[in-house]
């Protein structure tokens, strides 16, 4: 959570700089149609920036993407680890030095990050449109044109939507909670063996419980409210409090990341887990992380569904390539392969009804998920993401509030 609130300071500095004057971008000029863009692209290296903790991810990038774009297109696609706040970070030190082009062409982000960049005029478009596969997406969808309430205008393209899911071994939990009131019962009948991460799943599920106390989706809609947030929060800590001292380790500390909660999960040191991509629960029994007695499940109350992106940098060298790279990654074929749970598990983007039948059919015949629950049985249950601001308050009221011990 440190930082997250490190990027609240970011974008402060960054603001300044933009007041300034400073220019965001050098002016380029792109080819008209996608046959040229494609011509204009040929031989040229892409430098991708994304999430890289997780081995099916960085396996489906390295041994599929990577080697299918030199193939059809002789791009060179170099993968960097990098996201959030160390993406705002190195396109601040880029601003500041006026360097004329990115290190990074292509960014794999999405909620604060893409607010962020937005607010410094850091990213490329609108492109989204000048993609031959987006006429595969349902633009009216508000899961798609939408990012932490913010309208995505064609600046990113969705790349993979995925719906918060929380996991746990039938061997040890009969009866999973539905609602933050049975969670509560549960966790004082069960000492030590819950608890949340620090990062982005365990502020989804908090982001998740103020819905709930405010009262549903609607109230929370729109823009970032100081006095709903002030409102509902104190609800939110006081319910955490509460149920603190039966946390693991009495909620003196937290896993940093999900993947320490996924750890602790394996060790059986807590009974349940969480994660942001409801199919992960199925690659992670066939990594052996999980036993196959995992199941995962949404609340009847809802859980947050979202959309991940890709944003292009202002200052890419290579903006031709880029979009093709992004175009290949939009693509039937890849959005299938990536949906294969045995591949990566992540829901696609594509509107099957737009589909050719043939393709259309192809998805139909992913082998399903075993230990996730089906798509369609949890798309009610789908909540929309807050606006960014929220996501900042609360990692750093969380931090004061449970962390560092100054409960209300």
């Amino acid at each position: 959570m440190i930082n997250i609130i490190k990027t609240f300071f970011i974008l402060l500095f960054l603001l300044i700089l933009n007041g300034c004057g400073k220019p965001t971008s050098s002016p380029q000029t792109l080819p008209t149609t996608w046959p040229e863009m494609e011509t204009a692209a040929k031989g040229k290296t892409v430098r991708m920036f994304m999430w890289t903790g997780d081995p099916f991810i960085n396996r489906y990038m390295q041994e599929y993407v990577v080697p299918e774009v030199k193939k059809a297109h002789n791009i060179d696609l170099q993968i960097s680890s990098g996201q959030g706040n160390q993406l705002v970070s190195m396109l601040a030190t880029e601003l500041e030095a006026n360097k004329a082009i990115s290190s990074a062409d292509i960014m794999w982000i999405n909620g604060e990050t893409f607010y962020q960049l937005r607010q410094i005029k850091a990213l490329f478009g609108p492109f989204v449109d000048r993609l031959p596969n987006s006429q595969y997406l349902n633009i009216d969808s508000p899961f798609i044109n939408t990012d932490f309430q913010q309208k995505v205008d064609g600046f990113e393209a969705p790349w993979g939507n995925v719906q918060m899911a929380f996991i746990y071994d039938t061997t040890r939990v009969q009866i999973p909670p539905q609602n933050r009131n049975q969670l509560a019962e549960w966790v004082k009948a069960h000492p030590g063996r819950f608890t949340i991460d620090t990062q982005f799943a365990g502020l989804t599920f908090l982001k998740g419980l103020l819905i709930d106390i405010a009262g549903g989706q609607t109230v929370l809609n729109g823009p970032f409210d100081e006095a709903k947030y002030q409102k509902y929060s104190a609800q939110l800590w006081q319910y955490l409090k509460d149920l603190r001292p039966h946390l693991w380790r009495r909620g003196e500390t937290y896993p940093e990341g999900v993947a320490q909660l996924h750890q602790l999960f394996a060790n059986r040191e807590v009974d349940f887990t969480m994660s942001n991509n409801d199919g992960e629960v199925d690659n992670k029994v066939l990594q052996g992380l999980f036993p196959q007695t995992t199941r995962a499940y949404v609340w009847e109350s809802g859980t947050i569904q979202n959309s991940h992106f890709l944003g292009i940098t202002a200052r890419s060298g290579q903006k031709p390539a880029a979009l093709v790279v992004i175009n290949f990654l939009l693509s039937p074929e890849a959005q299938r392969k990536k949906m294969e749970p045995k591949v990566w598990g992540d829901g696609t983007v594509l509107d099957l009804k737009k589909l050719p039948s043939e393709e259309r059919a192809l998805f139909e015949a992913i082998p399903g998920r075993k230990y996730a629950p089906r798509r369609a049985d949890i798309q009610n249950h789908a909540l929309m993401e807050l606006a960014p601001e929220y996501m900042i308050r609360l990692a750093a009221d969380f931090r004061k509030h449970m962390i560092e011990g100054k409960t209300p």
